[in-house]
């Protein structure tokens, strides 16, 4: 009876810091995470959102707040570059991807250059393609 007692304890503690390692480092299971695009998405019920997060939605409200101004001016959306937003380069794209995207001269030239370091992919539509 006793060899049960000590196995039972044994496997109580093997699975009771199995599951500490799991959180310790596993992370937390509610947060913040980036998709294949690069765009923040919820995974589980975060409790807040982190400045990060919420930089990123700023920069992506800038970004739809430009495509609209632009389609507003009578702008045809093709292969092209719409302007800046802080650091990014706002281009718009077709989904799925052609040649023509790839195109410099239908990139940001401030992206080009360097003047900018990351970029806002837009479809023709105004939907966020792709952030880095």
């Amino acid at each position: 009876m006793n060899k049960i007692y000590v196995a039972i304890l044994v496997l109580i503690v093997l699975l009771a810091s199995l599951l500490a390692v799991r959180f310790i480092l596993g992370g937390n299971e509610d947060d913040w995470i980036k998709d294949e695009n690069g765009i923040y998405v919820e995974h589980g019920s975060p409790d807040g959102i982190s400045d990060e997060v919420l930089e990123q939605q700023e920069l992506i409200l800038e970004a739809l707040k430009l495509y609209y101004q632009k389609q507003a001016e009578g702008m045809e959306f093709s292969s092209q570059c719409l302007g800046d937003v802080g650091d990014y380069a706002i281009d718009v794209v077709h989904v799925p991807r052609i040649s023509d995207d790839d195109l410099e001269e239908n990139q940001c030239e401030s992206y080009i250059t360097g003047k900018v370091k990351h970029f806002i992919e837009l479809d023709i539509s105004g939907n966020v393609v792709r952030i880095e």
